[in-house]
């Protein structure tokens, strides 16, 4: 990388947000940009998780994007091999690789109000950039409790995003960490092959059966040769998903029907009734991520597998004491404890226009316009921002929503900027961002991730819930579909201080 190199847009990684932030500059005639990545490959997330049994809990054909569809899914659930090979595909198809800057970890990304852009720090250079796009995705650091004891641990630890696969468990006593979704994967994944298993279940996830199976060739040959079909699977996908979010975020006690499907589908698999007293949760289904397997269950009734319905305490030497006070022995530690979602290490680097950081700025809660822009942060915008996530469908949705919301944003920048090329900024007026956030918190109040009676990732330090999107995707995409004029202001004009009406083409 050339010292102080200057594109007209940078983005921060090469996950499904990178990529497809990447895709539509490209489609907007924007061909100045680059990727900067931190790992040896693209990916994102499905391609540091690699751990054994990690596949996707959305149908596959619903997990890609709508302008990249691959209409030979092996399986309805893809496992992460596949998923990764698609992502690979989609840098290929649409010729990204000239863009990526491996090895390129951002460290620091600072805004130069003189001269209006942003000077970025990374680990193979600086350059600069007109537009900053963050797509590094609230599951791109792992999370690791501070349990006392643990650096002293005479055996192996890792977490399930940093897979040891060096570290043979073939006759090992394996500690798992956690219940979370990558959890519940790698459990009945590992099982077979190690000599002791305890797992340590802090809270009791809701566990749904999950209809996954190898999609045949015929089926697989008519999506190919029949686009119109694939499409309207895809469609029905998407649909069942959207009538089910309003039993999420309105009407949390419909969740009891589901429930009684969920206990039903763990007293097949469990017959002793302390171990199911352990595994039922206390809370409403789907204030916590709601997980699917058909194995976990069985798994968990196996002679070998022993589980402590507490959280782990403290470690002393090979000794794991839980907070109930349930001692194991063991020689390896897997934490499936989730990711830095609420308090994302990016937010650290990137510091705006008043000399704050990104996470100084969030102190009291995540908040961004739309999920996509914050104040103080000008000609900045973050795929899978604030309330964003979902609690029942495809992510991929929402990043396609905010992609439209992206190429708008590039247009009215062209536009203002003029045939000079002047420098020029958008950022979103403070009380924009906080009539917007207001009123979405207003909604969210009486949801079940807000309501359900349980402790989640969804929430912050503060107990806000600034993680999840209370409706439905095609709501998302109609508040994401144009910039609002009225919502900013410009820098760098001496005649506008908000962006004119008919800006965009």
């Amino acid at each position: 990388m050339r010292e102080r190199e200057h594109v007209r847009v940078a983005v921060i990684g090469t996950g499904f947000g990178g990529l497809g932030a990447a895709v539509c500059l490209r489609r907007e005639g924007v061909t100045d940009f680059v990727l900067l990545e931190r790992a040896k490959g693209v990916g994102g997330t499905w391609r540091d998780n690699t751990y054994p049994g990690c596949a996707c809990d959305v149908p596959s054909h619903l997990y890609s994007f709508s302008f990249a569809r691959r209409p030979d899914w092996p399986r309805s659930f893809s496992g992460q091999p596949h998923i990764l090979e698609y992502l690979e595909w989609v840098t290929d198809t649409f010729d990204l690789r000239p863009h990526i800057r491996f090895d390129s970890e951002v460290l620091a990304a600072r805004w130069d109000g003189d001269a209006l852009r942003w000077v970025i720090e990374t680990a193979s250079g600086t350059l600069t950039a007109d537009l900053l796009v963050s797509a590094a995705g609230p599951l791109s650091d792992p999370a690791v409790p501070d349990i006392p004891g643990l650096a002293d641990f005479p055996g192996t630890v890792f977490h399930s995003a940093r897979w040891n696969h060096d570290h043979d468990l073939r006759g090992a006593r394996v500690a798992m960490v956690g219940t979370g979704a990558s959890a519940i994967q790698i459990v009945p994944a590992i099982a077979p092959e190690v000599l002791r298993l305890t797992v340590f279940q802090r809270t009791p996830p809701w566990v749904l059966p999950r209809a996954d199976r190898a999609i045949g060739a015929a089926e697989r040959a008519l999506h190919s040769r029949f686009p119109p079909a694939a499409a309207l699977h895809r469609h029905l996908l998407w649909l069942i998903r959207e009538v089910q979010v309003g039993n999420f975020a309105r009407h949390p006690e419909r969740m009891r029907v589901v429930e009684r499907f969920a206990l039903a589908h763990m007293r097949r698999a469990i017959p002793d009734p302390e171990l199911r007293r352990a595994l039922t949760p206390d809370y409403r289904l789907g204030c916590k991520r709601i997980l699917l397997s058909n194995d976990w269950y069985p798994t968990l009734a196996e002679p070998h597998v022993d589980l402590v319905p507490s959280a782990l305490r403290e470690v002393r030497g090979s000794t794991l004491v839980a907070a109930d006070g349930t001692e194991a022995e063991a020689d390896t530690i897997v934490f499936g404890t989730g990711f830095h979602v609420t308090d994302m290490p990016i937010a650290h680097r990137i510091t705006g226009a008043r000399g704050l950081t990104l996470a100084e700025e969030w102190r009291e809660g995540m908040a961004a316009l739309r999920g996509s822009t914050v104040a103080g942060f000008p000609n900045f915008m973050t795929i899978i921002g604030p309330n964003t996530g979902l609690g029942n469908s495809s992510m991929v949705l929402m990043i396609e929503a905010q992609l439209s919301y992206l190429a708008d944003y590039v247009r009215r920048l062209a536009d203002l900027s003029g045939p000079a090329g002047r420098p020029v900024a958008l950022v979103p007026r403070r009380e924009a961002v906080d009539a917007y956030n207001d009123a979405l918190q207003r909604r969210i109040a009486r949801s079940v991730w807000n309501t359900g009676g349980c402790v989640s990732w969804y929430l912050d330090a503060n107990g806000r819930n600034t993680t999840v999107w209370p409706d439905t995707t095609a709501a998302f995409r109609r508040v994401t579909r144009r910039l609002d004029p009225t919502e900013y202001e410009v820098l760098g004009s001496r005649h506008l201080d908000r962006v004119p009406e008919g800006a965009a083409r």
